[in-house]
């Protein structure tokens, strides 16, 4: 790097993604994000982290990385990370990513957050999503899936797959099976690989142009008296029962 990555940073941080924390640019290289600066506070730490966890890309850290002061590192990121790591990232082509949403046919569903609300919870879908093999990760409302907290609660695996904010007239292609407490059991139910499964928001449930938009209402098992599960929980459920209906390992 020719120039101080400081003023790199700057001239780069209104375009690209944040990547907040070793773990998040971890997986943004393992999956092929174009990552232009990163900075840390604490360079042998995060090397010999990487050496421990993340030999696959210790080499391309060592390149990357370039050690500032606590108080440089601290002023980059709106909440310091335990590791003390930073970078920004190239964010996907959109025209590229909803190409991947709409494609027919899928081997995987793609995940419909429908106005969520929790910037973590969004995150933890997506690691999640991406454990799970989905196609992808799309929201509707107002909820920005880029937003640093969600790239952070995802652990920068948004660069693993899809992931794009869509109005519900915009959804991808495929039966949209919703998830509400009134739907039919889905012990009962073989999720297809082309579905779209919808979850509400974690107050409000879904909204009406999802419920409206929906081939199946689909309800998750629950005690009576229990009000609900947390939404990352709910997905977990929803495509652990996919992935066993599939007949996938």
């Amino acid at each position: 790097m020719t120039d101080h990555p400081l003023r790199v940073w700057r001239g780069l941080a209104g375009d690209c993604v944040l990547l907040d924390g070793f773990h998040a640019l971890k997986h943004a290289l393992r999956f092929g994000a174009d990552v232009p600066v990163a900075v840390t506070a604490d360079r042998a730490a995060a090397l010999a982290l990487a050496g421990e966890l993340a030999g696959d890309v210790r080499e391309r850290l060592a390149g990357l990385l370039t050690e500032v002061t606590e108080a440089e590192y601290a002023a980059l990121v709106p909440r310091p990370h335990p590791t003390a790591v930073a970078a920004l990232a190239v964010r996907p082509d959109r025209a590229a990513a909803l190409r991947r949403l709409a494609r027919l046919p899928r081997t995987a569903p793609v995940v419909v957050l429908d106005e969520p609300r929790n910037l973590g919870n969004a995150g933890a879908v997506i690691r999640l999503a991406v454990g799970f093999g989905a196609t992808g990760v799309v929201t509707t409302g107002t909820l920005d899936p880029w937003h640093p907290t969600v790239v952070r609660g995802g652990a920068g695996l948004h660069f693993a797959t899809a992931v794009e904010r869509l109005a519900v007239p915009e959804l991808p292609p495929g039966p949209l099976f919703a998830l509400d407490p009134e739907g039919e059991d889905i012990r009962g139910l073989t999720l297809p690989d082309d579905a779209l499964l919808a979850f509400g928001s974690e107050r409000s449930g879904l909204s009406g142009a999802v419920r409206a938009r929906a081939d199946h209402l689909v309800a998750l098992p629950m005690r009576p008296q229990v009000s609900s599960y947390n939404l990352a929980t709910s997905v977990a459920m929803t495509l652990y029962h996919w992935s066993a209906g599939a007949g996938r390992p």
